[in-house]
């Protein structure tokens, strides 16, 4: 397929706010692709080049794509500065000088197109940002200005069209059968492999059955985690549950660990909730062959910060410093880590997915060996009411979250679903209060007035997810301390943009002064849950407050909207 083509896909898609118009329109535009390319097209249409586990950025700044621009339609760069602030879009800008300016055909295939960006994102060493500005001009030189108008939004992540990969798996579903009846057994392979350019490629080379049919979890592709629902009442839990495991509840980053016995070293992955790979931060993980009595295996992990001169744990926050780039060697010596070890997923050629826990549990007793960095989660087994409540007050004394409680038998089930995993931040007792924090989506903020003008912002919205649309549940302005405050402004302009993105549903009445890209994810805390017919939700938070920013988390893995509702019927117990 021409690029060209694609792009007046891409056109259809920038112009329609209907889900099912979005979807079929995707689903025509798969059923004309090739096996060839359809992965490729994917990632395309999503404005990224591969899954953000594999580490393909562009690292172009907007002030770099504005030369980029310059050079690719000989313009001159003051000119292009101040066509710029009128357009406010990078992808408008380089339309717009392109129409008059551009002299390429549109004749380049996908694929090349395709082919063409990674080269350029993988290009590094001395003066690579020279050569990344050169050769970017020079591909949308050679494209006619419909094109080259996506294409320039893809460098600096602007090319949102208000869907994501769970839209992508309707459309496959649609392409193949005309409705959404394939999207469960497409989406269970996808958990087990988030790639769904892969999976698509798959689908279109051996058809559906064959692609999504026993596949099980690989070496350096990270499983979609599995993840904890909310119940206040210990005696609800048994009802829902029966026997159980109680364990700790560590305030840590969750990390799902790779490793891959080899002759010439060791390959090891780190994986955080939101897909990334931050093998970086863990220098300590270079070790971890020492006490592991496999081959291949896939751990679910809490990484734990400890304070070396009190010896006890530390914050989530204190922990993420280890995520700096620079001078984690420091770090290491600052911030020493520890990985309770909760689940095993995969080893030595065995998916465990649907194993009974307890027999997991099994599994990582035979499998990891006594050392202080990885440790297995100390486990409570229990159908007593009475004790999940006496183990999280035992936890929260010693300055743990709470407990999580696991079904004794459940399998590894990607995603929150069904009653298998519950965390307890909060007792049976704390009525009227809400029983967890809710990570909610940064959609905008204000300017700040009196001591906030020095901040650059006053208040922010927030919103949750619903599908592939986020809605306000409230504006937050305290609970910030000044460095907070400052953080965030220097966070959000980064990501500032003219127009409300597509996928934000915001009331009029509360539309911020600045809307930025949906990327800053929060933890909020809240007193309780509010009818509310001005938040899009339909439901806001009261007394809200910044608990933490939430970098361990993509805006895809907020709070859903379905749950804010099962938190606000859980207060009114």
């Amino acid at each position: 397929m021409k690029f060209r083509e694609l792009s007046e896909y891409l056109r259809r898609l920038e112009s329609t706010s209907s889900r099912i118009e979005i979807t079929k329109i995707l689903a025509e535009l798969f059923k004309k692709t090739k096996a060839s390319e359809i992965d490729k097209t994917i990632y395309l249409i999503l404005g990224i080049l591969a899954p953000s586990f594999r580490g393909v950025v562009f690292n172009l700044a907007e002030k770099m794509m504005l030369r980029v621009v310059a050079k690719a339609y000989s313009s001159d760069l003051d000119e292009v500065k101040k066509l710029y602030r009128k357009t406010g879009d990078i992808g408008d800008l380089a339309y717009e000088l392109g129409k008059s300016k551009s002299k390429g055909k549109g004749n380049l295939s996908v694929d090349v197109v395709y082919k063409r960006l990674v080269d350029i994102a993988q290009d590094s060493g001395e003066k690579s940002q020279e050569r990344k500005v050169e050769k970017t001009a020079e591909l949308l030189g050679e494209l006619d200005p419909a094109s080259a108008k996506f294409i320039a939004r893809i460098p600096v992540g602007r090319l949102r069209l208000g869907f994501s990969d769970k839209t992508i798996i309707d459309a496959l579903s649609w392409a193949l059968s005309g409705d959404k009846s394939k999207r469960p057994q497409i989406e269970k392979a996808y958990q087990v492999i988030p790639d769904v350019g892969l999976l698509a490629k798959k689908i279109k080379e051996q058809g559906i059955d064959t692609a999504t049919t026993k596949v099980k979890p690989v070496i350096g592709i990270p499983v979609l985690p599995m993840l904890a629902q909310r119940i206040k009442s210990p005696t609800e839990m048994i009802k829902k549950m029966g026997k159980v495991f109680v364990e700790p509840k560590f305030d840590g980053l969750r990390v799902l660990i790779h490793f891959k016995r080899k002759e010439s070293g060791d390959e090891i992955h780190a994986f955080t909730r939101n897909l990334n790979n931050v093998y970086q931060m863990f220098p300590e993980l270079g070790e971890i062959g020492e006490y592991i009595a496999a081959t291949e295996l896939i751990l679910d992990t809490e990484a734990v910060g400890l304070d070396p001169n009190l010896i006890k744990l530390v914050d989530f926050q204190t922990t993420m410093k280890r995520r700096r780039k620079y001078d984690i060697e420091n770090k290491l010596k600052e911030i020493p880590l520890r990985f309770q070890v909760f689940d095993v997923i995969y080893k030595d050629g065995k998916n465990y997915m649907g194993t009974p826990y307890h027999e997991r549990r099994k599994i990582l007793a035979k499998t990891i060996k006594k050392n202080n960095l990885i440790i297995i989660d100390e486990a409570i087994l229990t159908d007593d009411p009475k004790v999940i409540k006496s183990e999280h007050k035992r936890n929260v004394k010693a300055g743990l979250e709470g407990v999580i409680v696991k079904k004794y038998d459940t399998a590894y089930i990607p995603g929150r679903t069904g009653w298998r995993w519950v965390k307890m931040k909060q007792g049976e007792e704390a009525v009227g209060k809400l029983a967890d924090t809710l990570d909610c989506v940064v959609m905008g903020y204000s300017a700040g007035r009196g001591k906030r003008t020095l901040f650059g912002l006053g208040q922010f919205l927030v919103g949750v997810k619903d599908k592939d649309e986020f809605k306000t549940v409230t504006k937050v302005g305290t609970g910030l301390t000044d460095e907070q405050f400052r953080e965030l402004n220097i966070r959000l302009n980064k990501i500032v943009v003219k127009e409300k993105p597509r996928e934000y549903l915001v009331n009029k009445i509360l539309e911020p002064d600045y809307w930025v890209e949906p990327e800053v994810v929060v933890e909020i805390a809240a007193d309780e849950i509010t009818k509310s017919p001005a938040h899009t939700a339909g439901l806001a938070l009261r007394f809200p407050r910044l608990v933490k920013f939430r970098d361990d988390k993509s805006p895809q893995q907020a709070t859903t909207l379905s749950e804010v509702k099962k938190l606000y019927k859980m207060q009114k117990r």
